[in-house]
């Protein structure tokens, strides 16, 4: 199985995440920040990559810390389970509804980190969580995983919808992008016969 666990502690926040990418979408998430961890549910559960994360963050300062350090931690990760990448499909799009809201995600497992997030959201906050955040998150994600990463919301109005809409179009992709296509004949993805950079 493809799997990584890793652990990243500094003056900020203490972070420990396991992923297996040839799961079955189980998650046991906690970083003490109730939307975040329901996002994050979002993408075990629809990737049907298993994780199990644990993180304790300054969160008397603020979430930011903790959300951007756990996609740092979550992308290290996720790199470190692909090994080469050797066999993967490499490239995913999808098309993910949210009752009004429509989001758009292209990925290609590279090795080259870029973030194109065309998404605005109405209102600073959903419920205590900043909305900014969200994009800490993906930006985090990409650089650490080392993904090509679009994420545009083509509409929508509630907020909660859109962000969630985000988190799911990024699982959907992800699950298929990592997987194994047997065609593949456990050859590296690309002609250059590498996907480190």
């Amino acid at each position: 199985m493809r799997s990584a666990t890793l652990s990243r502690k500094t003056r900020e926040t203490d972070i420990k995440a396991t992923v297996k990418l040839d799961g079955s979408g189980s998650a046991s998430i906690q970083t003490g920040i109730g939307f975040f961890d329901h996002m994050l549910d979002q993408i075990a559960r629809h990737s049907l990559i298993d994780l199990d994360i644990v993180a304790h963050g300054d969160l008397h300062i603020d979430q930011h810390h903790t959300v951007e350090d756990v996609g740092i931690v979550l992308g290290q990760a996720v790199r470190q389970a692909l090994g080469d990448m050797r066999g993967i499909v490499r490239y995913s799009d999808v098309l993910l509804p949210m009752d009004e809201v429509l989001t758009r995600v292209a990925l290609d497992v590279s090795g080259r980190p870029f973030l194109v997030f065309r998404t605005t959201f109405h209102h600073p906050k959903i419920g205590d969580f900043d909305t900014d955040l969200v994009r800490e998150f993906f930006q985090a994600f990409t650089v650490h995983a080392g993904v090509t990463l679009h994420v545009e919301t083509l509409y929508g109005l509630n907020d909660h919808h859109i962000a969630e809409s985000c988190f799911k179009g990024l699982a959907r992709a992800l699950g298929v992008a990592v997987a194994i296509d047997p065609r593949q004949q456990d050859r590296i993805p690309s002609t250059k016969g590498s996907l480190s950079g």
